[in-house]
């Protein structure tokens, strides 16, 4: 049985694939040499992450956590383009960080309508009637669609509340946030009965036919904490991280007769767990309560308590909610006098053209630049090659390999295609395919008895 709140899941985003450009020249009656007239391909849909308060938790990436948006049409003959693939955008609760696998993290949506671009789609390629030019009157290539992004990543939920109740297990936070809120949470004698974080609204001033003089704010009952919790102890690292955005804490001390320490003992075991979690939390606005009063050992020092309650009896429920509201009300003030909520656009940063030596001692070029320059469909067309030189020079591609030492005869990989390292300043061309798919159009040429490439049928038009 899946939990009703998910709190972590993986995330496979794929973008779609760009379309590829046509090969295609015109072909009509009493038309002579009609030229190139691919259309070109449609550019892939991308991938967006959406931050949406009608989306309570992560539950939907649970069983099925793959996410591709639709890929670009291919182009056709007579300059028909191909469609373009629709974007997918895809909800995610508010507070969602994104990190990559290694844990690095990525991005933050903390602002409803905050969008994450996750997988930008491929861009769709160009067609034959792009490449013409006065030198060059048919081109017999095309673009092929470029591959969208594709990645995983971690999606983490932090919960953005406005009051969290922090306090020992079985310190009666969930039997509080019943009594106050419509939340009802498990409730039992036996501790950690809480294992997921659950929300409750708490309405404030409302009177009867009046319902808009309410003020309202949220409270997170978040499982008990234990020593060590901020060390991986207990459930620790799994809930302290709902803390973290949370604008008050209300720390309940246990004043019964069965609780583990004294309220003072509780106060600086739970002051330290969370501040070694994360050291601003010892500067966010805090209300020491005193909780379940009703059976409350005899003598017991409720000194470091501002309020006792008893959640069961419903003592001094109503000042602790007016306190709460108070304190709720200053720090959004507050956050609304220092920083902007208005909904951001995030954007991965991108490689345009990096070199690294492999393993085999060759040389692998990386960045999307990098792979749309190679992304022809045909490299054994001498017009292609051209076009290859031109793209990678344009790049810096050459300068990059001869900084990274690149030499005479290095095996230059770039995407799936491999290329061998040949600078030749007469010529400006720095690489050059391997010596395989030039022999394959020589071979070609002399099956067709071919030995001029001006004698290329293609080039009729």
């Amino acid at each position: 049985m899946v939990p009703a709140f998910v709190d972590r899941a993986q995330l496979h985003a794929k973008g779609g694939d760009g379309g590829a450009g046509s090969v295609s020249f015109r072909r009509e009656a009493h038309v002579d040499k009609g030229g190139p007239d691919g259309g070109d391909g449609g550019s892939g849909g991308d991938v967006w992450l959406v931050a949406d308060p009608n989306v309570a938790s992560l539950l939907g990436f649970s069983d099925h956590p793959f996410r591709r948006a639709q890929s670009g049409a291919h182009g056709q003959g007579k300059r028909k383009h191909g469609s373009s693939g629709d974007d997918l955008t895809v909800a995610v609760p508010v507070g969602t960080t994104v990190t990559a696998l290694d844990g690095t993290a990525v991005c933050d949506l903390v602002v409803p309508g905050d969008r994450f671009l996750v997988a930008e789609g491929g861009r769709g390629g160009r067609g034959n009637a792009r490449f013409l030019s006065n030198r060059r009157r048919a081109p017999a290539f095309a673009e092929q669609g470029e591959r969208g992004e594709e990645r995983w990543c971690d999606l983490e939920l932090r919960l953005a509340a406005d009051v969290a109740l922090i306090g020992f297990p079985n310190v009666g936070k969930s039997t509080l946030i019943s009594r106050i809120s419509r939340a009802r949470p498990k409730v039992a004698d036996y501790p950690f009965t809480t294992l997921v974080p659950h929300l409750g609204v708490v309405r404030v001033g409302e009177r009867p036919g009046r319902p808009g003089d309410a003020t309202e704010f949220v409270v997170a009952d978040v499982p008990g904490l234990i020593e060590g919790a901020a060390d991986g102890k207990g459930l620790g690292h799994e809930f302290l991280r709902h803390v973290e955005r949370a604008r008050v804490l209300c720390v309940l001390l246990d004043l019964a007769e069965t609780a583990p320490a004294a309220p003072a003992a509780q106060l600086d075991v739970l002051v330290r767990e969370l501040t070694a979690h994360l050291a601003e939390l010892a500067d966010r606005p805090r209300l020491v309560v005193g909780s379940r009063c009703d059976v409350a050992a005899d003598g017991v020092d409720t000194s470091p308590c501002e309020l006792v309650v008893s959640a069961v009896r419903g003592d001094r429920l109503d000042d602790l909610v007016s306190r709460l509201a108070a304190l709720v009300a200053t720090a959004r003030a507050t956050e609304a006098h220092e920083a902007t909520v208005a909904p951001r656009v995030h954007r991965p940063a991108t490689v345009e053209v990096e070199v690294r030596r492999t393993a085999t001692g060759g040389f692998e070029v990386l960045g999307r630049s990098a792979l749309r320059a190679v992304a022809l469909n045909d490299l054994t067309d001498p017009d292609a090659l051209d076009e290859l030189h031109r793209r990678l020079a344009r790049l810096g591609v050459d300068r990059a390999l001869a900084r990274a030492g690149a030499r005479d005869g290095d095996l230059v990989r770039i995407g799936e295609l491999e290329l061998e390292w040949s600078p030749n300043e007469s010529t400006h061309e720095g690489v050059v395919p391997r010596r395989t798919s030039a022999d394959r159009l020589a071979d070609r040429r002399a099956g067709h008895g071919l030995d001029d490439p001006a004698d290329d049928p293609r080039d009729d038009g």
